[in-house]
């Protein structure tokens, strides 16, 4: 199937996991409107544009948002809650959030997987969003690197059973976890299901394909994955000029995958994916969504978008069908 522009409500739905929800397969991630002033920001935003992003991906039938309370420290959901409050109930899509991530009056961000930092973040949560209850929520991440984890965190399963407490008090209407290993996830999962996972998942970021994919497919735990276009890298737009004019907070100026050497052999795995695109008239950008979504045990991509123009260039890859002759060729 050729790549068609996505007009609203043409998206298909998926199930995902236990939900209960019918998603697109397509949600929108809004890490980058966090903006800058932490470790993991993308820059300084406008919040306007962000909003009108927002808006545009309601508009084209996306029926889910993807944030977090770390990203932006709060700022994210802040914007997300005002571009909901602009839209009719009947409008409004379901919301993704994230715990476990928190942060200090000087804006250091650790992890705590304490039952009593858990339920502070819920309700930090809840304001900020401006809604009675979270339709998914998601551990952030079961551990955080040096410098970052807690050394008093207790287990994962003392996490888990908080989080399946808040379910059962209605605070969050399913539950789940990120960036977990298959291990991690069947350690948990006597406690409670587990309702979903967001792993990161690329055509560069393929550790996920060994195990914890054909765990998840096994135990119907949705899949949701984010940077499908390794945050711009694959979207055909990125350069070495762009990236070299990247405000010194953006965490990408510095990462390995947008340096030399490796950013080399990136741009020119792109240029493979522009060949397949132009074939189909379909940005480089949106063959990579479409070969996450390829995967048997992928429900959803995650796609990030700033403004209401990047949304329109994404939204395709919801229609492409790769060929097995392209998968092999990716």
């Amino acid at each position: 199937m050729n790549c068609v522009k996505v007009k609203k409500r043409d998206m298909e739905k998926r199930k995902l996991g236990n939900t209960g929800y019918q998603i697109t397969p397509i949600g929108l991630g809004a890490w980058a409107i966090g903006g800058g002033g932490w470790a993991f920001g993308w820059g300084p935003q406008d919040d306007r544009e962000s909003i009108a992003a927002i808006h545009r991906a309601v508009d084209l039938g996306i029926n889910w948002i993807d944030t977090a309370a770390a990203y932006g420290l709060g700022h994210s959901e802040e914007i997300v809650c005002r571009a909901l409050a602009e839209l009719p109930q009947w409008r409004r899509p379901l919301v993704f959030t994230k715990c476990s991530l928190v942060w200090d009056e000087k804006g250091k961000v650790s992890h705590s997987l304490k039952p009593e930092s858990l339920r502070a973040e819920l309700e930090a949560s809840l304001r900020r969003l401006g809604v009675e209850a979270i339709d998914l929520y998601q551990i952030h991440w079961p551990a955080f690197g040096a410098g970052f984890t807690n050394p008093d965190d207790p287990g994962l399963e003392q996490a888990w059973q908080t989080l399946a407490d808040m379910k059962k008090e209605g605070k969050v209407r399913a539950i789940g976890v990120s960036n977990f290993t298959a291990s991690q996830m069947e350690r948990i999962r006597p406690i409670a299901p587990v309702a979903t996972l967001q792993p990161s998942y690329s055509i560069l970021s393929r550790g996920v394909e060994a195990e914890t994919l054909p765990y998840c497919g096994a135990h119907d735990i949705g899949v949701i994955v984010y940077s499908p276009m390794k945050s711009g890298l694959l979207s055909g737009a990125m350069t070495r000029e762009r990236i070299a004019a990247m405000p010194r907070n953006d965490w990408r100026r510095y990462h390995k995958d947008f340096t030399e050497p490796k950013l080399t052999e990136n741009l020119a795995i792109v240029e493979k994916l522009r060949a397949i695109g132009k074939r189909r008239g379909c940005s480089p950008g949106e063959v990579a969504i479409a070969w996450t979504l390829n995967h048997p045990a992928v429900t959803a991509a995650i796609v990030g978008a700033r403004r209401p123009e990047q949304v329109d260039g994404f939204t395709g890859a919801a229609k492409i069908e790769l060929t097995p002759d392209e998968i092999a060729e990716i």
